[in-house]
């Protein structure tokens, strides 16, 4: 006989829609033997009460026979032996339709007791187990979605275990039912053919027995023909023990190794988290929001697909697309009253979803495959041995050997007096040791043991920050923001460019000289997350502007921080992920003593990071522009005043000269005898009115005294 296809029992604990589905098609084709069968047995029934009507009830037998291969059995193969063995079969009985049967007794143990066994026993018990597979079924989702809706703020402890205990014991039971079903279901495939054959040979041998018809050579040949089936139907047999005895040994050893995944909570000590996979399914609860403040969790079957995130609802045909997930971005979140909630974010930040996975593990494992995915991991020929590579590496990153700190407390003493180590000119890659570095060059980048901020603190309102410059002048903040007086933005900037960023984390850094120090901080800050697991990110707006850099928080467009454009002193992207890019902030007189303090931000973008950092170069340029031509009008007007003043000068130097031209005439007018007046006095001249008072009265007395 040709394999027959069965349903796989390994997949009853998923339960996946794919499984509902063809669990559907099977039932759907026990329907179908049900239903033909009891229009045989209506056949073989007439055949045993009425020998009257053993003619006709044999001629609706072979009619039924020859339909056979005209069924639209779900499972159905083409099955030519099978079918040319029922043609020959209804050849026969319809030729035998005119003979009467007075074989009751024969047909009743030969014909009627497969059929009826078959009828009462074997079909009835697959409808009770499809019964109490449902009841389980039901059951198991009650007792999940009441452990979905667990309080994590007033989790009371005998009430999780009750939940716990509850879901425990709905999916073994559901499992467990599951597998005695799909046995029944797979046994039946072979049943229906043993019970197809097994009347009609009774059947015939008792027509033989009987009536001794035909010639011998006919005899012959049906008998072969015959002990032929017979044959057959014990090898279908033995195989369907064999079967039965596999699937029997298989539901004991899953029995065995599913306990602990009854469990929703699983301890990741026994079940570990795989951060490697690159594919991954389950059901999740799916929150939609059906107002303004009000929502409702939906579970469905989510799986993922190449770079797609897909769903299915159960008794679906196919899944549909939920988001792109290729440069997506990932995190846990806080949401409401659920535990094990993550977020995901489109690449264009504009479609996200929060889904709630059943356990911890499967929503730290959720997140990992959504971010190696989000990286493209799975277009590799070796996906899953990338992502373990790519994950090893991180957490490597973050502990070279020897690590900073025994480096530094190991050269320490050998330093003095010794020149500084000189970087060589190759730039290494974020998240791997260059050769060209020596641990003194990588101490002189980024201080041991710099604590690192992966986080914004709190957002910065334009009206908090006017407060901050007059209460608090001169306080830098921990993103170095001066709190001094700071110049307002030009409304007139000629560069205005926005970008979807989100923030991985800044840490103090010494050097400003060499892009090295971006590197070697990304190189740090992504270790550290992946050793501590740190996956949430917050997204900004970038805005670029010739005056500053601003990240705009995008729900309610407040300035979260500013950073002075000519504090920007480097800014280049990662050397393999172009997603990633950093730039160096340098604010004077920041630190405790008075000292520049000098901060490296790291960030992920939707798009290329060259495009941001290509917008802060030509922010630079056109600000630098501005300050020469600034500068080029202030020498202008310098110039010019200068020229005045030159001129004013001059003017007063010709004035002078004349005064002095003037007063030297009248000095010599004033040394010249003066003729005597007709009165006999002289007439003194001045020049001005108060020497001219005061010489006409001293002339008027000398010339009283002379006269």
């Amino acid at each position: 006989m040709p394999g027959i296809d069965k349903l796989p029992i390994e997949e009853t604990l998923e339960d996946s829609p794919q499984t509902r589905s063809l669990l559907g098609v099977f039932e759907e084709d026990a329907v179908a033997i049900s239903s033909y069968f009891s229009q045989l047995f209506t056949a073989m029934q007439r055949i045993y009460d009425a020998q009257n009507e053993l003619s006709a009830a044999t001629h609706l037998t072979s009619k039924l026979l020859k339909d056979y291969e005209k069924q639209r059995f779900p499972l159905a193969s083409d099955d030519e032996v099978m079918s040319s063995t029922l043609q020959q079969f209804a050849k026969v009985i319809d030729e035998l339709s005119s003979c009467h049967a007075v074989l009751s007794t024969q047909l009743a143990d030969a014909m009627m007791f497969p059929i009826t066994q078959f009828q009462e026993r074997d079909l009835k018990e697959i409808l009770t187990l499809k019964e109490v597979f449902q009841i389980a079924s039901d059951d198991h989702d009650v007792a999940i979605n009441r452990y979905s809706r667990l309080s994590k703020r007033k989790e009371n402890e005998k009430v999780k275990s009750e939940v716990m205990e509850d879901v425990y014991t709905s999916r073994k039971k559901q499992h467990q039912t599951m597998m005695h079903y799909f046995i029944s279901l797979n046994t039946l495939q072979y049943k229906k053919k043993m019970v197809m054959l097994e009347p009609l040979l009774g059947y015939m041998q008792a027509q033989i027995s009987f009536f001794k018809l035909g010639s011998e050579n006919l005899t012959q040949q049906w008998e072969d023909f015959l002990t032929n089936i017979g044959t057959s139907v014990q090898n279908v047999r033995r195989e369907m023990d064999s079967e039965v005895e596999t699937m029997q040994q298989m539901i004991q050893d899953m029995e065995n190794t599913s306990d602990p995944l009854y469990m929703p909570d699983p301890d990741p000590k026994i079940i570990p988290v795989n951060r490697n996979l690159t594919r991954k399914a389950g059901y999740l609860n799916c929150r939609n929001k059906t107002g303004l403040v009000s929502s409702t969790w939906e579970r469905q079957y989510f799986f993922t697909q190449g770079g797609n995130l897909m769903s299915q609802s159960r008794g679906a045909v196919a899944g549909g697309l939920v988001m792109d997930i290729d440069n997506c971005s990932v995190m846990a979140v806080d949401c409401e009253d659920r535990r094990f909630c993550f977020q995901i974010t489109a690449f264009d930040g504009k479609k996200a979803a929060i889904l709630q996975a059943d356990s911890r593990k499967d929503c730290e494992e959720w997140i990992a495959t959504i971010n190696n995915i989000s990286k493209r991991i799975y277009l590799s020929e070796n996906p899953e041995e990338i992502a373990a590579r790519v994950n090893q590496s991180a957490l490597e990153a973050v502990t070279p050997s020897p690590s900073f700190q025994q480096r530094h407390e190991s050269f320490r003493p050998n330093t003095q007096g010794r020149p500084r180590a000189v970087r060589s000119g190759s730039q290494c890659s974020a998240g791997s040791d260059s050769p060209a570095l020596s641990s003194l060059s990588l101490d002189s980048l980024v201080a041991p043991d710099t604590p690192i901020q992966f986080d914004i603190i709190s957002p910065v309102t334009e009206e908090h920050t006017s407060q901050m410059k007059s209460g608090a002048q001169g306080r830098i903040n921990p993103f170095g923001e001066s709190g001094g007086s700071q110049p307002e933005e030009s409304e007139d900037s000629i560069l205005h460019q926005l970008f979807i960023v989100r923030f991985l984390g800044s840490m103090e850094v010494k050097a400003t000289e060499n892009v090295d120090v971006i590197y070697e901080t990304m190189r740090q800050i992504l270790a550290a997350r992946a050793i501590h697991n740190i996956f949430r990110m917050t997204e900004s707006h970038l805005l670029v502007t010739c005056d500053s850099l601003k990240l705009i928080d995008p729900q309610t467009q407040v300035t979260r921080l500013r950073f002075p454009l000519s504090s920007v002193v480097l800014c280049a992207t990662h050397q393999e992920n172009k997603r990633l890019f950093g730039f160096v902030l340098q604010t004077a007189g920041g630190g405790v003593d008075g000292r520049a303090v000098t901060v490296c931000y790291v960030f992920e973008s939707n798009n290329d990071g060259e495009k941001i950092c290509d917008s802060v170069g030509l922010a630079k340029q056109i600000a630098l522009q501005s300050e020469m031509d600034r500068k080029a009008t202030q020498k202008e007007r310098d110039m010019n005043k200068v020229k005045e003043k030159q001129k004013e000068e001059l003017s007063k130097q010709k004035q002078i000269e004349k005064d002095l031209e003037e007063q030297s005439r009248l000095i010599a007018a004033s040394s010249r005898p003066n003729p005597p007046a007709a009165d006999g006095q002289f007439l003194v001249l001045s020049n001005s009115p108060s020497e001219d008072s005061e010489t006409g009265e001293e002339g008027q007395k000398k010339g009283e005294s002379e006269a």
